[in-house]
């Protein structure tokens, strides 16, 4: 490790930053969904492409086609994911009502929970009964605890407005990427192909870089396999297109 970033992070160690941090705890992170939807915009609106290419059809129904698609699919794929944060959200409001049920009916069975949690972590003794002891005496503190080391639930807040507008977002503004060359219509079917795939590929490997850089992950493997999550996806869409030409006849049409 450099000297500059053991400075740093004994720096953000100090007590007082430790104690700030905790204070502010930081929300739920949006990183997820944005890879989500670029990722997948990509390879369906890339699909489409290579389908159409594949299958023979004109660049403007693959244009046509592909539009449509990541309107579609952008939707779609943003409502699942509001629908999916709502309820991990509602089951996490769930379980919190139950263990506050839980505590006021039978207090003594949750003590106990809390008292053997902790004592498989090591404790025990007269320090295993003051973490009880103080975990219960709050009643927020003793159901947030329950439901981190019972359930292994977060409590951070998620919004699924948030979620929902990141995957839309980031699907459309990647997806649409592959389908900008054939907007051009000087290019050749071909050239037209070969530019969006270019695209495509750039695309993807920024997207798995750019996670990457996020999570801290190494760069250069995280792109890679995400250029050949996507890659193998167009490939498949490229073959189905091209098996179809061949088994109806498609160029005669």
């Amino acid at each position: 490790m450099k000297d500059a970033q053991r400075q740093s992070l004994l720096h953000s160690h100090h007590p007082e930053q430790v104690r700030h941090r905790l204070r502010n705890k930081p929300g739920s992170s949006s990183v997820g969904d944005a890879v989500l939807g670029a990722i997948d915009g990509c390879v369906t609106t890339f699909a489409v492409v290579a389908g159409a290419y594949g299958a023979g059809f004109p660049s403007l129904v693959a244009l046509v086609l592909g539009f449509a698609n990541l309107l579609a699919d952008g939707f779609s794929m943003a409502v699942s994911n509001y629908e999916s944060v709502r309820a991990q959200q509602e089951h996490i409001d769930s379980v919190r009502l139950t263990e506050a049920m839980h505590i006021d009916t039978v207090p003594e069975g949750e003590r106990e929970e809390v008292r053997q949690i902790f004592a498989a972590k090591g404790f025990e003794g007269a320090l295993l009964e003051d973490i009880v002891r103080t975990i219960t005496h709050d009643r927020e503190v003793w159901i947030e605890t329950m439901l981190t080391e019972e359930y292994g639930l977060q409590s951070v807040p998620a919004n699924p407005w948030r979620a929902a507008f990141t995957t839309l977002l980031a699907f459309i503004a990647v997806g649409m990427i592959p389908l900008l060359p054939l907007l051009v219509p000087a290019l050749t079917a071909s050239q037209q192909f070969l530019f969006s795939s270019v695209l495509a590929a750039v695309m993807f490997l920024a997207v798995g870089m750019l996670k990457s850089v996020v999570l801290g992950r190494p760069v250069l493997r995280s792109g890679l396999q995400t250029l050949a999550t996507g890659g193998a996806a167009a490939a498949l869409a490229y073959g189905a297109g091209a098996l179809l030409r061949s088994v109806f006849g498609i160029d005669a049409l």
